[in-house]
């Protein structure tokens, strides 16, 4: 049995391959380490990701999709062949098929340099969909009914909001305001309050610890550790949930305009649908704690958080990739 059909979630943050009848093979940050002097990519993924912040100056840590789409086009290719190349082993006789995810928001040039950067990565052939189509496929919704359905795809640089029916998008925005975002948000509350310097991956691992979109009554504490700006000395402190939920409310506030501007401009049935059906979120971001609560409050539709979020939009690829002439007309655009 030759593998011939690859699904890829390519995301700011984490990429995730989909191999239909294997589920999600793979789950890697979007992150390249390459050496400046001989121009050598030296690592992809996990081992990258652990590189960010401690490599010497020969050495640059590169995230090369920035809000969903490709910044860095050698540095995307190079990823996209290590991907293939870890599903399918590097000497294979078959090139395989690639149905790769884009944000709603895309501009064809964007989508050509997906395109071309997986042709050039090996793939026989290499389709894009949109990820708000792909996210609610891979999260359940039967996108090919006559009714209306919301989703809420809340990922690393991008929040993408659609309404679909009949198989395509009704109406659609997209906000770069995602988890990096909220990130940002969280490392400049600790130098503004502290005085304290935090890396990147501490900021992501308070967010994923003790983050809530809602306030909450009992405060959860996390103990962390940076560079105090006045000193030059580490130093640790011990910050709350409350002060997360002080720090990311504006982002979250740019996702939930997004959300109101999509219903404010959905036909008048197929809000009828939505306000039955509730709105399904998906993406990184939907891990956030009480996310789903707050939606519902500033927006009085119900909101249910979806199964496994974070892999909607990788098994999309997968379901697209097993009925390609189904889904052709509702979601493709092929070299």
């Amino acid at each position: 049995m030759f593998l011939k059909k690859i699904g890829i979630d390519l995301g700011t943050c984490n990429s995730l391959v989909f191999v239909p009848k294997k589920g999600v093979v793979l789950q890697e940050p979007s992150v390249v380490a390459v050496v400046l002097s001989e121009n050598k990519i030296l690592a992809v993924g996990n081992e990258a990701k652990e590189m960010i912040g401690r490599t010497p100056e020969e050495v640059k840590v590169y995230r090369p999709l920035k809000n969903g789409v490709i910044a860095d086009y050698r540095i995307t290719q190079a990823m996209i062949k290590h991907f293939i190349d870890a599903v399918l082993g590097k000497f294979r006789i078959f090139k395989p098929e690639l149905m790769i995810s884009v944000p709603a928001g895309i501009t064809s040039t964007e989508k050509r340099a997906v395109i071309e950067a997986a042709m050039l990565a090996g793939a026989k052939q290499a389709f894009v969909a949109k990820e708000p189509i792909l996210a609610a496929i891979g999260a359940g919704i039967p996108i090919n009914s006559c009714s209306g359905h919301m989703i809420v795809d809340i990922g690393g640089g991008t929040s993408e909001v659609a309404v679909i029916s009949l198989g395509g998008i009704v109406t659609a925005s997209s906000a770069r305001v995602a988890g990096d975002k909220m990130d940002e948000a969280i490392s400049d509350f600790i130098r503004k309050k502290y005085n304290l310097a935090i890396g990147d991956q501490t900021a992501e691992e308070i967010k994923i610890k003790i983050g809530t979109a809602f306030p909450e009554r009992e405060k959860r504490y996390l103990q962390i550790r940076g560079r105090d700006l006045i000193s030059g000395l580490p130093r640790n402190i011990k910050i709350s949930s409350q002060e997360v939920y002080e720090a990311i409310i504006g982002p979250l506030n740019e996702i939930i305009q997004v959300i109101k501007k999509v219903l404010r401009e959905t036909p008048p049935e197929l809000s009828a649908d939505i306000m039955d059906k509730g709105m399904i979120v998906s993406g990184g971001g939907a891990l956030l704690k009480n996310i789903d609560r707050l939606i519902s409050k500033q927006t009085g539709v119900p909101c249910f958080v979806a199964e496994d979020p974070l892999l909607c939009v990788a098994k999309g690829t997968g379901v697209v990739l097993e009925s390609l002439e189904l889904y052709k007309r509702s979601i493709m655009s092929k070299r």
